[in-house]
């Protein structure tokens, strides 16, 4: 079975089951300030497990691509990857967990036919001190699943407890068992949804382990350890519980969330803890073989390679594809450090130049029957990565004659300092292993344990800043917010009037305090034009037009003249804003929301800056003042409810 048939596999499964099948979103997420990726799944979806309700209904299923950029430095063992498409199922207040665990086992074994002797369960283990008790009802169900093929499946009360060969069902602490937007249970604020989870592990090692060539044969083991033994495969979050004044209460409507990793149950399926050894990747790897003359797992050093280059510039391909492009700001900068990172690692495999164009059409042919937008890309990406390596080799050479002037005044036998070193890694893109051999080459030596000490807190003040920077979650909905949504989207159809109709939205990041448009557009615009745009969305925005929304199916939005880029993206159904009096909208856009009710509680928008982002993309940075009175979570509603 090959990882598209897998992935047509599970929607034909959810779907068989009552749930629609919803489009992957972009990479790129739309009026999120808190993040600059879609990371998971559930991401575009927070907004109707907390509530609202979805076009598509109570019961959704799709695969999503996903981006995380925290574990970057990681990639190179054989199951981090920066790029990973998500498979989820989800019920807003249809099912719970009397269903779910069923039909993910029911998948699994029966569908995909992996053995259900390798696989292993966890759950949450309870918190006495707030009143959550241990999630005993999924150890029923999973026993019960599991006795179903003839296992008897032992809950262990203590996670670490050994015996891998009689336990099956382990119970953790909320720290592993516990999903809420603002981690454990004792950080989530009044009336924050959360609640356990119970995730799917496959044991790489259960049958080997009696062999004395087993690596794990004499190691202390268990699911969540960091062996390398076992692969989480999926995670089932049950949204149960509610924090309130007093502590936590029971939700009346209790949602499923599963997230289950396509290329880690591709790999289970495949039988080997090497991801990269998926059908995904088999394309990139025999360019990559090709132009090297090296073999994929003969060398650990040149398999590390391998595994950095293809996971990076296939994310890089996407990100691209998604909008994404090389630049030093925002999500081009994460585009732009893994391709340089993939050249870096490029250079130990010794691969010819343009081998990154190359990798991106192999990704695209690879995805091009599941994710037919791609191949509209093809040329552009081509050129894009093309020019991005380019001008990477240049910065490689002049780094060359930065290590000439730095060795240079380090005596024979000395060491160069780490600082060198480290800046020769971070700002022109040396591997340490690059320097280290040519500083042997010159008979002085580098300090890797200094360089692995400077790298790590690097690392770590990374980890912290994306932290911050670019936690996933739901864009808030605090009056500021929703007033710079609503001023967006008139924002963008003054633009269309004064720009031409051509004009459209290449991305957003909305915050409280500003708002902040990409489109696209060949040139800088003139003063004029920005008074013009100004002028025009502030005339409109006084008239105090009603707002509201309408629930269509995406073809009669399509004829209605809706703004929207009619992509993959969509469902089959849509919400579609409407600013402006029945018959003379001023906007009509697809959206999800939220929107104040009338256009004059937005105030008066001040475009405070418009500048490149990249070649044929513009920015509009824009602020606004005033508004008349609007109540915390008031927003636009739907006026005709018939047509929904």
């Amino acid at each position: 079975m090959t990882s598209h048939e897998l992935r047509q596999k599970y929607l034909d499964f959810f779907k068989a089951r009552g749930h629609a099948v919803l489009p992957s979103a972009p990479l790129l997420p739309d009026n999120d300030p808190t993040t600059l990726f879609t990371s998971s799944g559930m991401q575009p979806l927070v907004p109707f497990l907390l509530g609202e309700k979805h076009p598509e209904g109570n019961r959704l299923v799709n695969s999503q691509r996903c981006f995380r950029a925290v574990d970057m430095d990681e990639v190179g063992d054989n199951r981090h990857t920066t790029f990973f498409e998500m498979l989820g199922n989800w019920s807003l207040g249809s099912y719970f967990k009397a269903e779910q665990i069923p039909w993910v086992f029911e998948f699994l074994t029966t569908e995909v036919g992996l053995d259900p002797k390798r696989l292993y369960g966890t759950v949450f283990g309870g918190n006495a001190e707030i009143g959550i008790p241990r999630d005993d009802e999924a150890v029923a169900l999973w026993k019960e699943v599991y006795a179903q093929v003839g296992i008897d499946a032992i809950a262990y009360a203590d996670a670490v407890t050994l015996g891998m060969r009689d336990g099956r069902i382990f119970y953790y602490d909320e720290k592993k068992n516990w999903w809420s937007r603002s981690g454990v249970p004792a950080n989530m604020p009044v009336g924050e949804p959360g609640g356990p989870d119970t995730e799917i592990f496959w044991d790489f090692g259960v049958e080997r382990e009696l062999h004395e060539q087993s690596p794990w044969k004499a190691l202390p083991c268990h699911v969540n350890c960091d062996c390398g033994r076992f692969f989480e495969i999926g995670n089932s979050v049950f949204m149960q519980y509610q924090r309130v004044q007093e502590g936590f209460k029971e939700l009346p409507q209790k949602n499923v969330d599963f997230g289950g990793g396509l290329e880690r149950i591709a790999a289970a399926l495949n039988d080997s803890p090497d991801m990269f050894l998926i059908d995904l990747f088999a394309k990139s790897k025999t360019i990559l073989e090709q132009s090297s003359g090296k073999s994929y797992g003969a060398d650990p050093e040149h398999t590390k390679a391998f595994r950095v280059v293809m996971d990076h510039l296939r994310a890089a391909t996407f990100l691209i594809a998604d909008g994404a492009l090389p630049s030093n700001k925002d999500q081009g900068y994460f585009t732009r450090r893994l391709m340089r990172r993939a050249i870096r690692f490029g250079n130990v495999l010794d691969l010819r130049p343009g081998f990154c164009a190359d990798v991106a059409a192999a990704v695209i042919e690879e995805y091009a029957r599941s994710m037919p937008y791609l191949t509209t890309k093809k040329d552009d990406v081509a050129l894009i990565m093309q020019a991005e390596e380019e001008k990477f080799r240049k910065t490689l050479a002049v780094g060359l004659k930065v290590f000439e002037q730095a060795s240079g005044a380090v005596s024979a036998g000395g060491t160069l300092p780490t600082q060198q070193t480290f800046d020769l890694y971070q700002s022109y893109g040396f591997p340490v292993e690059m320097t280290q051999e040519l500083a042997v080459e010159r008979g002085i030596m580098i300090d890797r344990a200094a360089f692995d000490e400077e790298l790590k807190k690097h690392q770590e003040r990374s980890r912290s800043g994306a932290g911050q920077k670019f936690h996933g979650g739901l864009a808030d909905h605090a009056v500021n917010t929703v007033r710079l949504h609503t001023a967006n989207h008139m924002l963008l159809e003054s633009m269309k009037r004064v720009l031409g109709r051509d004009v459209n939205q290449r991305g957003s990041n909305i915050t409280s305090e500003r708002l902040r448009l990409d489109f696209n557009y060949p040139e800088r615009l003139t003063t004029q034009q920005i008074a013009e745009i100004e002028t025009l969305t502030n005339e409109h925005l006084s008239k105090d037009l009603p707002v509201h929304y309408e629930v269509m199916p995406l073809e009669q939005a399509r004829a209605e003249n809706a703004t929207g880029v009619f992509d993959e993206r969509y469902s089959e159904t849509v919400k579609v804003y409407k600013m402006g009096a029945l018959g003379q909208y001023y906007s009509v856009e697809i959206c999800g929301g939220p929107h104040v009710r009338h256009t004059s509680q937005v105030g008066t928008l001040k475009i405070t800056k418009e500048e490149a982002v990249s070649a044929g993309i513009r920015r509009i940075k824009a602020v606004i003042s005033g508004g008349s009175t609007m109540a915390e979570g008031e927003q636009a509603g739907e006026e005709y409810p018939g047509r929904s």
